[in-house]
């Protein structure tokens, strides 16, 4: 490891980022250097200027892909080496937004249906059950579910924030029929165990990867045509909520959003909302006098 990239992991633990986007800052950056063949410390403003040129009109990069990139460049050359470039401040990724996909209550059924592996169909359930993110819920432990009060502890989430959510009691039942099956004294979903081993012996959680391959094997089975992923199922839960009455400043602390804007999103994707919508439009049609 060179000493520029130790410097720079050190500033961004001191500056308190997650261990993901540490790991997406060092690879964006080391793709740079890659580009060019040289040290970042060796390339000057012009050569950035033309390296995110390069992102958007040759590469093709994604937004987030551009976004991500001129984040971690922006740490390396304003935190790290201290040069204030301006055009680091001038650069701007292609602003996007797409409304994410969304799935019905009986979709939801349909594909957890067809997941084979009881803890997997399990895991998937409780994280469509809670709103949870893919690695919230592989890394759920047996202390983060509080029966009394019916809520599930989430530790630090995305943001390194801690929440609660509701945990219904169908999921309840779920997860202490199935913990009987292992008995594992820390993690609700443990993975395999070392061979020869009880499941209460596994050394970590269930791998995001094994989940994600039974989530897409799943979908591919049920012969859905929308484009999917784990995450889907928290969009889903979200929206059935809202669907369902549940106000949305509720829904925004559950999700652990930090901003309302953020949850509105999913007032966009309601059938109840796009049938009102549509009602009134109708009313106004019929009132026109051609």
């Amino acid at each position: 490891m060179t000493p520029l990239r130790q410097r720079m992991l050190e500033d961004m633990q001191l500056r308190g980022l997650a261990a993901r986007t540490q790991v997406a800052y060092v690879a964006a950056v080391a793709q740079l250097a890659q580009h060019y063949g040289k040290s970042p410390e060796q390339i000057g403003e012009e050569e950035l200027r033309q390296y995110f040129l390069y992102l958007t009109n040759v590469k093709g990069a994604s937004a987030s892909s551009c976004t991500v990139a001129l984040c971690a460049i922006k740490f390396l050359y304003q935190q790290t080496l201290r040069r204030p470039w301006t055009i680091l401040e001038f650069v701007r990724p292609p602003h996007t937004r797409r409304l994410p996909a969304v799935l019905s209550v009986e979709e939801v059924g349909q594909v957890l249906s067809l997941v084979r592996r009881p803890r997997l169909r399990i895991c998937l359930s409780t994280i469509y059950a809670c709103g949870l993110r893919l690695r919230e819920g592989v890394h759920l432990q047996v202390g983060d579910i509080d029966s009394d009060r019916m809520m599930v502890h989430v530790h630090q989430g995305k943001g390194a924030k801690d929440r609660y959510v509701p945990l219904p009691e169908r999921t309840l039942t779920q997860l202490r029929q199935y913990w009987l099956v292992h008995r594992h004294p820390r993690w609700l979903f443990p993975t395999t165990p070392p061979p020869g081993q009880p499941p209460s012996a596994a050394t970590g959680p269930l791998k995001e990867r094994t989940l994600q391959l039974a989530f897409t094997t799943a979908v591919k089975a049920s012969g859905l045509q929308k484009h999917v992923s784990i995450h889907t199922l928290r969009h889903s839960w979200a929206t059935h909520l809202l669907e369902a009455g549940v106000n949305l400043r509720l829904i925004q602390i559950w999700l652990g959003h930090s901003s309302l804007k953020t949850t509105a999103i999913y007032t966009h994707l309601t059938r109840d909302a796009e049938g009102q919508a549509t009602a009134v439009i109708n009313r106004v049609m019929d009132g026109l006098v051609w």
